[in-house]
């Protein structure tokens, strides 16, 4: 007879991932106290956790005032057009990455969508100029494929990866 049920087990695991998603840097002691379980169980939840791709990974959520960068997202909207098997193997192999790190790019999320627009990038930049050349190097990659493109700039950010601005007061500025 098994120990726990399947249904007491991926409680279990969510659990884990709230406690990780709140600060994937505490310990496993901490994270077991808070979850209630011993240190043990945590550690083994964890590992089958990134074993099995549930956690694809850790983030540290940074000040980019404090890292001279600003935040974009860009929209992208599709034509109609199918994607040929060698494009799919560049956006599956990440080969966007890799051009973009040449811009001083750095990509954070990039999803592909349902909605008015097909994709979205979320990535950090220091100067607007490198994004628009990211925007243009991705329109010529994919040039019979984008209808639109659309570039939105973070002015403040108020919560970021769950996590209150601490210098949300100086949000008042901006009205």
């Amino acid at each position: 007879m098994p120990k726990s049920s399947k249904k007491q087990i991926d409680e279990d695991e969510k659990k884990v991932i709230a406690e990780l998603q709140k600060n994937s840097g505490d310990s496993i002691e901490n994270i077991a106290k808070n979850c209630g379980f011993s240190r043990q169980k945590v550690w083994r939840i964890k590992k089958r956790l990134e074993e099995n791709r549930t956690i694809w990974g850790y983030y540290a959520v940074a000040d980019n005032d404090k890292l001279n960068v600003k935040k974009y997202f860009i929209l992208l909207k599709r034509t109609n057009k199918p994607f040929s098997e060698k494009i799919i193997d560049k956006l599956v192999k990440g080969e966007i990455r890799e051009v973009v790190a040449k811009l001083g790019v750095n990509v954070e999320d990039n999803f592909y969508v349902h909605g008015s627009y097909d994709w979205v990038f979320s990535i950090t930049a220091s100067h607007i100029k490198q994004v628009k050349k990211f925007s243009e190097v991705f329109h010529t990659m994919f040039k019979d494929h984008i209808s639109d493109v659309q570039i939105l700039e973070v002015v403040f950010p108020i919560e970021k990866c769950g996590f209150d601005n601490p210098n949300a007061k100086e949000l008042r500025e901006y009205f």
